[in-house]
């Protein structure tokens, strides 16, 4: 028997065996469904987990196949995780590099092999029916310590600095697992439970791989039926995590992440606690990464765009307090955006300031100390006020003087290094110091 945490049970939902409170007392006969009386009563005498054997039917057609436990699992190619650890273990070394250049050429390796972490783990179940839970488990660890401690160089990552040829779907999946991560940060959750919502944002798009592609990979308006077909992917993404026998709360978060606090989401119109922690924390990032990510069919908007829009929170889909932690995770002025300020100044935003997500931190994008060291200011209701967020064209226009003013900087440290080796070669004069003597 699997233990059965009673946070996660939902109205409705009915057990193939019996739901045991310990190993005597029957607390819910198999087959007979969950009702919020039962879920009141739990919560009023403090129960907080049972034991079944965790196979579940949400009623109706739905029927949850069990996984077959005889099946030896296989290992995905062992070089992908592999080529994670080395990113990791070359961006911890980058840290000691104290210039911020270094930290997000190292930061923007990582993900890039977690992308392809991704997308082999995605690949690897199409072609052979399985995930390796515990891997996937172990690198999804790594992950979340990794965006804990880089989290205002993670969140500067945007879809173009990415790959265009990699599956949208994959793309899709890294930024919002990245979001929700920092949610849940934000939300001072234990590890073991940032670990599970990262699994479960990862996976949360899995059961589109039973649809035809061309249903989600196209640029052209799709018809009433293949939008009812799409809106079949979180069950059928239930139904993979069963068969693979992932936690309960892995696939209740994948099965409910279209659900909105309004009832109004899909498959069930579940409502406020009806719906998963997990599936309220992804719904939210899942969102807010629609908005800003470039699509075939639409324009992608500013980071400041869409947390304006997901603050308005229209017809109270998401949770207040989700809402909430993604504010104080990235700021009004999320964390990456180009910001211009009263005093004329242009910046990237580069963290939060605590409890005050209105004035965030920024580093100012051309100018520098006398050492070449980046300048940081806190923003203000003054001079240091944000004006405008800029541009698409402008932020463009600012990133290219900001790569010609990093070059410059290396070009001339090149120089200075050449002129000190040549210096020592000469017994302490450089061609430049001779020169004075001629």
């Amino acid at each position: 028997m699997g233990s059965v945490k009673f946070d996660t049970l939902q109205k409705d939902l009915s057990f193939k065996s019996d739901l045991m409170l310990d190993k005597n007392f029957i607390l819910l006969p198999k087959t007979v469904s969950v009702s919020d009386q039962l879920i009141k009563l739990l919560n009023e005498w403090n129960f907080t987990e049972g034991y079944s054997d965790e196979s579940i039917s949400l009623g109706g057609d739905i029927g949850i196949p069990k996984s077959n436990d005889n099946e030896e699992e296989e290992r995905p190619k062992e070089n992908i995780s592999a080529s994670v650890k080395k990113a990791l273990q070359d961006a911890r070394s980058a840290n000691f590099i104290n210039t911020e250049h270094s930290r997000m050429d190292s930061v923007q390796k990582v993900y890039t092999e977690y992308m392809n972490y991704i997308n082999s783990v995605y690949t690897y179940y199409a072609t052979n029916k399985k995930i390796n839970i515990q891997e996937l488990s172990d690198t999804v660890k790594e992950l979340c310590v990794f965006i804990k401690d880089n989290k205002r160089y993670v969140l500067r990552i945007t879809p173009s600095a990415e790959s265009r040829s990699k599956n949208f779907l994959v793309i899709h999946s890294m930024r919002s697992t990245v979001l929700a991560i920092t949610i849940g940060i934000e939300l001072h959750m234990a590890l073991s439970k940032l670990i599970e919502l990262g699994i479960t944002c990862i996976l949360h798009e899995i059961g589109m791989l039973r649809l035809p592609p061309q249903l989600y990979l196209t640029d052209r308006s799709i018809t009433n039926a293949e939008r009812a077909r799409i809106m079949t992917h979180p069950v059928l993404g239930f139904n993979i995590l069963k068969e693979l026998d992932f936690p309960l709360s892995i696939q209740l978060g994948v099965l409910e992440h279209h659900e909105k606090e309004n009832g109004y989401g899909y498959p069930r119109h579940l409502m406020g606690n009806k719906i998963s922690s997990y599936a309220k924390i992804i719904t939210v990032a899942c969102s807010f990464e629609a908005i800003t990510a470039p699509r075939e069919y639409k324009t992608e908007r500013t980071t400041f765009d869409a947390m304006v829009e997901m603050l308005k929170n229209q017809n109270l889909q998401y949770d207040p307090t989700v809402i909430k932690a993604l504010l104080f995770s990235l700021s009004l002025y999320p964390i990456g955006a180009f910001v211009s300020l009263k005093n004329g100044k242009i910046g990237i935003v580069t963290d939060v300031a605590p409890n005050n997500p209105k004035n965030p931190i920024i580093q100012l994008a051309l100018e520098r100390d006398a050492d070449g060291s980046p300048i940081s200011i806190q923003t203000d209701d003054d001079q240091n006020k944000i004006v405008k967020v800029l541009s698409k064209e402008e932020q463009e226009s600012i990133q290219k003087q900001m790569n010609q003013a990093h070059e410059m900087r290396n070009l001339t440290r090149a120089l200075e290094s050449a002129k000190e080796e040549e210096k020592e070669k000469s017994g302490g004069f450089s061609s430049v110091d001779l020169s004075e003597f001629a």
